[in-house]
C-alpha cells in the first residue's frame, strides 16, 4: 500500500512534467535563428518524452487510488535562447532530486514498481540535463 505522501508526490510529478512539456514544446516553437535551429528538434523531442512519462506517471497514480492533476507546474519559456536552456537545466536537475526522493520513498513503502518506474524516468532525466548543459556551453 503506497502512502499518501508518495500519492502526493507522485502528483506533483504528473504536475512537473506537463509543465516541461509544455515549456519545452512552446521553445521548441517559438525560437528562430541559426542557434536554436541546432536545439529545435530535440526541445520537441524532449518534450514528447516528458507528456510520456506525464502519462506513466499518472497511470501508477491512478492504479495506486489516486487521481492524477490536470495542471502543470508554473510554465517559464523565456525569452533568449540562454534564458530558455538555463531554465531548463533547473528544471531537469530539480527533477532529478525529486525523482530520487520518489525512489527513495518508494521503497519505503516496499513499492517496487514505482520505484522502478522512477529509475527509468530518472536516466531519461539525466540525458535530457547533459544535453541541456551542453548547449549552455555553446550559447
Amino acid at each position: 500500500m503506497s502512502s499518501k505522501e508518495l500519492l502526493e508526490m507522485l502528483n506533483e510529478a504528473v504536475a512537473r512534467e506537463l509543465q516541461v512539456a509544455i515549456q519545452y514544446m512552446w521553445q521548441h516553437v517559438q525560437w528562430k535563428g541559426v542557434k536554436g535551429f541546432a536545439v529545435k528538434e530535440e526541445l520537441r523531442t524532449i518534450a514528447i518524452a516528458e507528456m510520456k512519462h506525464a502519462e506513466l506517471i499518472a497511470e501508477r497514480l491512478t492504479y495506486l487510488g489516486g487521481t492524477p492533476t490536470t495542471q502543470p507546474a508554473p510554465i517559464n519559456v523565456g525569452k533568449t535562447l540562454k534564458e530558455m536552456i538555463e531554465q531548463d537545466v533547473k528544471d531537469e536537475e530539480d527533477a532529478i532530486k525529486f525523482y530520487k526522493q520518489i525512489i527513495q520513498k518508494a521503497r519505503e513503502t516496499g513499492d517496487t514498481t514505482t520505484a522502478k518506474l522512477f529509475e527509468q524516468i530518472l536516466a531519461d532525466e539525466e540525458e535530457h540535463h547533459d544535453f541541456f548543459t551542453g548547449i549552455l556551453e555553446e550559447i
